[in-house]
């Protein structure tokens, strides 16, 4: 995709650093070199002033990632491409066909009116649920990661969404500031909303949250 498009040797490509290091790797395998920018914490895309804000002189292209079927906002950041003349590329995620979507949603749906404690996500145009990724809140990874034990104690199959950020990881640790997505990181956790749970099991994981009120013990 970025070679067909003239990306190459000497250029920059801004990536998001929240998830997907393959986007990272594709950029480096062209001869180009990835620049990681922030991520809006509502949507967990690509966030405009952080494109803004990673972009220089050599910079080619943006490679746009939307998460956890929640699309990015890429009105604002083709016009911002538009604006510094950069190719504005969106790497998609595989869709499910429509029924499943639609369960899918008919579950983040409950989920959102029932669940205490937690910040839920911002439904937002066209949200799939790929995943359902709630925020924990407390002191950041100790609190997300005893609370996503206590639920799979209790059954519930959750999930750590992102475990490490591209730019923390040894073959691109950089010393770049990208606050949204470290905070992301350390407090996200996806629940489960397969088409395939009962009315039943969407009560046990409402309970099992609810009972922890969000938080544990806050860790010091």
């Amino acid at each position: 995709m970025l070679r067909a498009a003239g990306v190459g040797v000497g250029d920059e490509v801004v990536v998001p650093a929240f998830g997907n290091v393959e986007v990272a790797e594709a950029v480096i395998l062209t001869g180009a070199l990835p620049v990681f920018a922030d991520i809006d914490p509502v949507t967990y895309c690509l966030d405009v002033s952080g494109v803004e804000a990673a972009t220089t002189p050599r910079t080619a292209a943006v490679v746009v990632v939307h998460r956890f079927g929640r699309p990015a906002d890429m009105g604002k950041l083709i016009e911002a491409g538009q604006r510094r003349g950069l190719l504005v590329l969106q790497h998609g995620e595989s869709e499910a066909p429509y029924d499943e979507i639609a369960q899918r949603r008919q579950r983040a749906a409950y989920l959102d009116l029932k669940l205490r404690g937690v910040r839920t996500p911002d439904d937002g145009d066209g949200h799939t649920y790929q995943q359902y990724v709630v925020r924990v809140p407390g002191n950041g990874r100790p609190d997300r990661d005893a609370f996503a034990r206590a639920l799979r104690a209790r059954g519930v199959d959750c999930k750590v969404p992102v475990k490490a950020p591209v730019h923390r990881m040894p073959a691109f640790r950089c010393c770049v500031s990208l606050p949204e997505t470290e905070l992301a990181v350390d407090e996200t956790l996806a629940l489960p909303v397969d088409a395939s749970l009962t009315k039943r099991d969407m009560q046990r994981i409402v309970s099992a949250c609810n009972s922890l009120g969000g938080l544990l013990q806050p860790a010091y």
